[in-house]
């Protein structure tokens, strides 16, 4: 999915003011709200180039899992030592239980369906240990997307420069993001495209996604680390 772009993410969200220090911040204090499992196991679910799990570490023993190779590659090397897995979020098995998982970012939307979100927070479920907590950060909801939305980001560093364009539209409960890259280094410059299509979960999908996996959920509206807040589930302590 980010084989061509996963180089160029950090310095993406750099040029966006993205605060991973802070995001870090929250989620211990979400932990310490809410976990009542005793332990100190965290999994980062879609952790992508490991940058949270690089500000957890220090709290937590971290382990990473993400759908894509050069992500991992990345969150490997910037977290020497830390556990990475290659694994699809909708039914991996890694055959323990962690304390806190997180899934942030919206990477939860990449579930393509209803059935599958419900999939996914099930196997989160799973791997949570009693007491444990679940953090995910939502996408959009339905009414949120703007059709048409014309976006940009650019990078504009001493040795890289990325213009990162897409015109955002819709099928149905999905958006869909057309990524046109410009890349220009001292290797040259280069340009690719990268589709992303992410469901548009109602708030209503995300509680019952979390109640059937058999978890108690609360949502945080104001205490997210965008907008849209962040779903907070939790099971009950033995």
């Amino acid at each position: 999915m980010y084989s061509q772009s996963a180089k160029y993410y950090d310095a993406l969200y750099r040029s966006l003011g993205k605060d991973y220090v802070q995001e870090a911040q929250r989620i211990k204090e979400i932990a310490a709200e809410r976990c009542r499992s005793g332990g100190n196991d965290l999994l980062d679910i879609a952790c992508g180039t490991g940058k949270h799990i690089e500000y957890l570490r220090d709290t937590y023993r971290c382990e990473g899992l993400d759908v894509d190779r050069t992500m991992l590659d990345i969150a490997r090397e910037r977290n020497p030592g830390m556990q990475f897995h290659l694994g699809d979020m909708i039914g991996f098995n890694l055959g323990k239980k962690f304390d806190v998982i997180t899934c942030l970012f919206g990477a939860i939307s990449y579930a393509p369906n209803v059935q599958r979100l419900d999939q996914s927070i099930q196997t989160f479920a799973r791997h949570l240990k009693p007491g444990g907590a679940v953090i995910v950060e939502p996408w959009l909801r339905p009414e949120e997307w703007k059709d048409g939305f014309v976006q940009a980001l650019y990078v504009d560093e001493p040795d890289l420069k990325v213009a990162r364009m897409s015109v955002s539209r819709r099928d149905a409960n999905v958006s869909i993001l057309n990524f046109h890259y410009m890349v220009a280094s001292r290797d040259g410059i280069r340009t690719f495209t990268e589709p992303h299509r992410l469901t548009l979960f109602t708030p209503d999908e995300y509680l019952n996604a979390f109640r059937k996996a058999g978890l108690f959920v609360q949502y945080e509206e104001n205490h997210g680390f965008s907008a849209r807040g962040l779903y907070v589930g939790y099971s009950r302590a033995e």
